[in-house]
C-alpha cells in the first residue's frame, strides 16, 4: 500500500525516538546509582576510623613537650642519735644525722604543648605547683629551662615560657564546642615517665563536672595515665580541644575514663595569664542555685531552667537591681540552663563589661544590664541588711510566723542585720514539717518577693493561689545559709 513521504518520515521519527528515550532512562538510572554509591561511600568514610594517625602525629608532635620539675623538700628534724664523745661510733652517727637532716629534691613529670612560636607553653598547674626548677624537653630531645608566667588553680592551668634562638613549632586551640560525642580524638604526652607517647579514642561524654566551679571537661576513652597531665587532646584537624587533666581510676592507671579541660575554658584563661600574669574573672555578686521541678511549678515556669538567686551581695548585681528569687535565664545573649553554666559564663566574661541579663520576675521577663566587677575574696562578700518592722504573729501554711525584733534576735541567736520572718513553731502534721522547716528558720522571700511582715507573706500566698498555682516558693535561711523550700498551698 502506498504511504506518503510525510507519513514515512513520521514513522521513522517515532522509531528513532523510542531507543533514544530508553537510552536517556538507562543513563539517568546509572547516574543515580553512581551518585548514591558516592554518597554512601562518603558517609562510610566519615564514620570510619582513619587508616592511620601517622600523618596527624607527624604534624603536631613537634609542639608536644615533656615537663620535669625539681622541688626542694625540707626534712623535718626528729630525734637525734647521741653517743658519748670519743666513742668509735661518733663519726658514724654524725654522718647519719647530717644525711638525715639534709633537704631532699623531689621531682615530678608531666606534659605540655607549645602554643606560640616565641615559646609559650601550656600545662596543668598541678604539674608545676611549688616547683623550684622547671625543665621542658622537646620532641627532638633538646631541653630548656622554663619560667612560670602565671597559673589558675580553679581550672588547673599554668602558662610557662622558654627562650629559643629560633621559632618553635606550635599548635593552636580549636573550638571544643563543635566537638561531638563519638568524634575521634588523640592524646599526647609523657605517660608514667616513659617519654613521648600517643593514644587515640573517641569523645565519650561532654560537659563533665568534677569538683571546680568552672569545670567543663571532655571525657575520652583515649588512654590517659599519670604523666599525661597537661598534654593536649587533639581533634582530627590537629587543633587542641582539651588539656588532659584527670583520670577516674581505682588503681591509678587508665581504665578508659579520662578528662580533658575543654579549650573554650582554657583559651581565655591562657590569654589572661599571658596578658596579666593572673586571671581576672567577671563577678556578678550573687549566690545562686538550680531551678528544680518544684521551684519551676511554684513560679509558673514551663520547664525547670535557669539559675535562681539566693543572695545578692554588695556589688554589681545589687547595683544593677537584681533581687533574690530572680531566675536568670539569659546572660550576655546566651541561654542559661543551670547554675553551673551561669558560673562559667560569668567567669569567662571580662571585668568591666556591661552585660545584658534576662531574669524571670513575677512571671515576666525583665532585662537588666549589669557591669561586671572583678571577683573578690569570698570573705569580703557581705549579706544584705535591712531594718525590721513591728512584730506580728500568725499561723500560715502550718508555720507560726513572727516579724523580727531585738528580743527574737537574741532568743534565736540571730545577727542584728537579719530581716524577714522567724518561724516560731511548726505544725508537726504539716507539709512544712515534712520539708524540714524548724523554729528559728528565717523566711526572707516568698514567691519572688521579699517579706518583712506576716501580712506581706499572707498576700504572697494568696496571690499564688489566685494565680492557680499549687505551691509557693520560699527562700529560707538557717545559720545564715539560704535554701529554697516549696510548700503546697491547697486548703490554706
Amino acid at each position: 500500500m502506498y504511504r506518503s513521504p510525510q507519513n514515512s518520515r513520521h514513522a521513522r521519527a517515532i522509531a528513532l525516538a523510542q531507543p533514544r528515550d530508553k537510552f536517556r532512562q538507562i543513563f539517568l538510572v546509572q547516574a543515580l546509582v553512581v551518585v548514591f554509591v558516592i554518597a554512601q561511600a562518603a558517609v562510610a568514610l566519615a564514620r570510619s576510623a582513619p587508616d592511620s594517625f601517622a600523618d596527624l602525629v607527624d604534624q603536631v608532635s613537634p609542639a608536644v613537650v615533656n615537663i620535669t620539675t625539681q622541688t626542694t623538700v625540707a626534712t623535718p628534724v626528729g630525734p637525734q642519735g647521741v653517743v658519748p664523745d670519743g666513742s668509735p661510733f661518733q663519726d658514724l652517727f654524725r654522718d647519719f644525722n647530717n644525711r638525715r637532716n639534709t633537704p631532699r629534691n623531689s621531682s615530678a613529670l608531666g606534659s605540655g604543648f607549645v602554643i606560640s612560636a616565641d615559646g609559650y607553653i601550656v600545662t596543668n598547674n598541678h604539674v608545676i605547683e611549688d616547683a623550684d626548677e622547671i625543665t621542658v624537653e622537646f620532641f627532638d630531645g633538646s631541653e630548656r629551662a622554663a619560667t612560670l608566667i602565671g597559673r589558675d588553680k580553679n581550672v588547673d592551668i599554668a602558662l610557662l615560657k622558654v627562650e629559643a634562638d629560633q621559632d618553635l613549632p606550635f599548635v593552636t586551640f580549636g573550638n571544643s564546642d563543635v566537638a561531638r560525642v563519638g568524634d575521634w580524638v588523640m592524646a599526647m604526652g609523657n605517660p608514667l615517665g616513659q617519654g613521648f607517647s600517643v593514644s587515640v579514642g573517641i569523645i565519650s561524654a561532654r560537659n563533665r563536672e568534677l569538683s571546680g566551679a568552672y569545670d567543663d571537661f571532655i571525657q575520652t576513652d583515649a588512654a590517659i595515665n599519670r604523666g599525661n597531665s597537661g598534654g593536649p587532646l587533639f581533634n582530627m584537624d590537629g587543633d587542641v580541644i582539651g588539656v588532659n587533666t584527670a583520670i577516674l581510676s581505682p588503681n591509678g592507671g587508665s581504665i578508659g575514663i579520662g578528662f580533658s579541660m575543654a579549650s573554650k575554658v582554657v583559651g581565655p584563661v591562657v590569654d589572661q595569664l599571658k596578658e596579666y600574669g593572673e586571671v581576672r574573672r567577671g563577678w556578678l555578686g550573687v549566690n545562686i542555685g538550680n531551678v528544680t521541678d518544684d521551684i519551676a511549678e511554684a513560679l509558673g515556669m514551663q520547664t525547670p531552667t535557669g539559675a535562681i538567686i539566693r543572695d545578692v551581695f554588695d556589688g554589681p548585681a545589687k547595683d544593677a537591681g537584681l533581687q533574690t528569687m530572680d531566675v536568670i535565664i539569659e546572660f550576655d545573649g546566651k541561654s542559661v540552663s543551670d547554675s553551673g553554666e551561669l558560673v562559667r559564663l560569668v567567669g569567662a566574661a571580662p571585668v568591666g563589661k556591661s552585660v545584658s541579663t534576662v531574669v524571670l520576675r513575677d512571671g515576666a521577663e525583665k532585662t537588666i544590664n549589669v557591669v561586671l566587677g572583678q571577683r573578690p575574696d569570698p570573705d569580703d562578700m557581705a549579706d544584705n541588711s535591712g531594718t525590721p518592722e513591728s512584730a506580728e504573729t500568725s499561723m500560715i501554711l502550718g508555720l507560726e510566723l513572727s516579724e523580727l525584733n531585738n528580743g527574737l534576735r537574741e532568743q534565736f541567736g540571730l545577727p542584728a542585720d537579719v530581716e524577714g520572718l522567724v518561724i516560731m513553731s511548726v505544725d508537726p502534721d504539716s507539709a512544712a514539717a515534712e520539708k524540714g522547716l524548724e523554729p528559728g528558720d528565717i523566711i526572707t522571700d516568698a514567691a519572688q518577693k521579699p517579706v518583712r511582715s506576716v501580712e506581706a507573706f499572707g498576700e504572697q500566698v494568696a496571690a499564688a493561689k489566685e494565680a492557680g498555682r499549687q505551691s509557693v516558693l520560699l527562700l529560707v535561711r538557717r545559720d545564715g545559709q539560704p535554701r529554697f523550700v516549696v510548700l503546697p498551698i491547697d486548703g490554706n
